[in-house]
């Protein structure tokens, strides 16, 4: 007969355990048999809060997703380019070897940028805007066209660059950084404290975008610029009077070039012109048709074969779409997913205002550029002409990215368990070597209210000074 504990019902050993009381008959054998939820399937999705709610979550989703999509990436550009090449170069690698070239840049990037404190984030953030100006102006006067008279493309000692993909980054960086000043020295209670130095900025990095006509990145820094007002928490008729003035430029955009019209007029019916402005969008089309539910596979894609323009880089969707099917789309949408997910919540965990803000913004841009290059494929949006994010070809869009990626890492250990995870793990080698240079996130960086008590061990406490001084004796070995 069940103990009955004073004052409730029969205690069963599941609720000894901890567990959600349930009667012992309907546990059934090791391995099945038993309610649903209750075997070892339930068991895993159980524990799947409790492994969201460990201290460096948000760091290992963003970095996995990442490596994820890089891997594709370079997967799917040799797939997909190696006809082009073939044509061009005589080689099939050719531009897959460019491709590797600009990961194999970025990447390292990536590795030191996450080992580095806010302060240098916030220190290159004006520097990078100032560059990023030049070079846009510089795009303006001796910029190339590509195809449909957008003039993005730059050639400096034989490398050709598009300098509106590092102008991302760089505003991303600038604003986050005027903002968390303003927010630190309590200015932003006014709407031009909001609005003035960051509209101005972006209003110039708009205007030479433009003039280089260029209105898929025109659209990208506006929508970080909307999302910097969200996070400061504009108020509600400012944030709708600047959403419904970027609509309304983007409209004027669209109407002054003939070519941007004819985009319009073919995604609402590309069929009406297919040999023309509907071509790319028919063909994307019939490139994801073909693929099913599982695709054709990997390297079978026939659209490649001088039928869909770009499949490297604009339109790398679609070949992903013919050659891994529908199921492949849906990873490419889900790793996307999951880095959205991760980036929203490094900037709803950490209290620094500047992480909170770099956090966000790089997050929108990587996710809604994803987003608007996957709508322009499947024929929910006009062509644009900006890339995929870490899949498509491009080193001028990968490195940058790649760099946003690892300061979006070193974003992630700013949460408040992140710290006191890596303070009692102690540096690892980047960090002891980054500390040679003076560059120790350890040691810089703006720390959250109440983060110092949190690695004080209490007065009067003999066990936590111990382990605060073995803690503090395993960093002086190591460096």
């Amino acid at each position: 007969m069940a103990a009955v504990p004073r004052g409730g019902a029969p205690k069963t050993l599941g609720a000894a355990r901890g567990g959600a009381a349930r009667p012992a008959a309907a546990e059934g054998p090791r391995g099945g048999g038993g309610p649903p939820g209750r075997g070892p399937a339930g068991g895993r999705l159980r524990r799947v809060p409790q492994l969201l709610d460990r201290p460096m979550t948000s760091y290992y989703l963003i970095f996995s997703s990442c490596a994820l999509l890089i891997a594709f990436g370079l997967t799917m550009v040799l797939s997909s380019s190696m006809v082009d090449s073939y044509t061009e170069t005589g080689s099939v690698y050719s531009l897959f070897q460019k491709q590797v070239v600009a990961a194999s840049v970025g990447l390292p990037l990536m590795l030191i940028a996450s080992h580095l404190p806010l302060k240098v984030f916030r220190a290159i953030g004006y520097p990078a805007m100032l560059v990023s100006v030049a070079l846009l102006v510089l795009t303006v006067f001796k910029g190339e066209a590509y195809n449909s008279g957008a003039v993005r493309w730059l050639e400096i000692g034989g490398i050709t660059v598009q300098a509106s993909e590092p102008a991302k980054l760089a505003f991303v960086l600038w604003g986050a950084s005027v903002l968390a000043r303003k927010e630190e020295l309590k200015e932003l209670k006014e709407w031009r404290q909001l609005l003035f130095p960051l509209m101005p900025g972006c209003g110039v990095l708009v205007l030479l975008v433009l003039l280089g006509t260029d209105l898929g990145t025109t659209m990208v820094l506006l929508a970080i610029f909307l999302a910097m007002l969200w996070v400061v928490g504009a108020p509600g008729r400012l944030f709708v009077g600047m959403f419904g003035l970027v609509a309304t430029l983007v409209a004027i955009m669209i109407a002054v070039e003939p070519f941007r019209i004819a985009r319009v007029t073919s995604f609402l019916d590309p069929e009406a012109d297919p040999t023309g402005s509907g071509f790319q969008v028919l063909h994307g089309l019939y490139a994801l048709g073909t693929g099913g539910l599982f695709g054709v596979g990997i390297g079978g894609s026939r659209e490649k074969w001088g039928f869909l323009p770009h499949p490297e880089s604009d339109f790398i969707f679609a070949i992903i779409g013919e050659e891994f099917g529908l199921v492949g789309t849906l990873v490419v949408v889900g790793l996307f997913g999951v880095l959205g997910y991760a980036g929203l919540r490094v900037a709803s965990r950490t209290r620094d205002p500047f992480a909170r803000l770099a956090a966000t913004s790089l997050t929108v841009w990587i996710v809604l550029q994803a987003l608007v290059n996957i709508g322009t494929v499947i024929g929910l949006l006009p062509v644009t002409g900006i890339p995929l994010p870490l899949v498509s070809a491009g080193g001028s869009s990968l490195i940058p990215t790649l760099f946003g990626i690892g300061v979006l890492l070193a974003l992630a250990k700013t949460e408040p368990k992140a710290r006191r995870a890596l303070a009692a793990r102690g540096p690892g080698r980047v960090q002891r070597a980054l500390s040679w240079l003076g560059l120790d996130a350890a040691q810089g960086g703006p720390r959250p209210a109440g983060a110092s008590q949190a690695h004080t061990p209490a007065a009067g406490d003999p066990r936590r000074t111990k382990e605060h001084a073995q803690v503090q004796a395993r960093r002086n070995r190591r460096r």
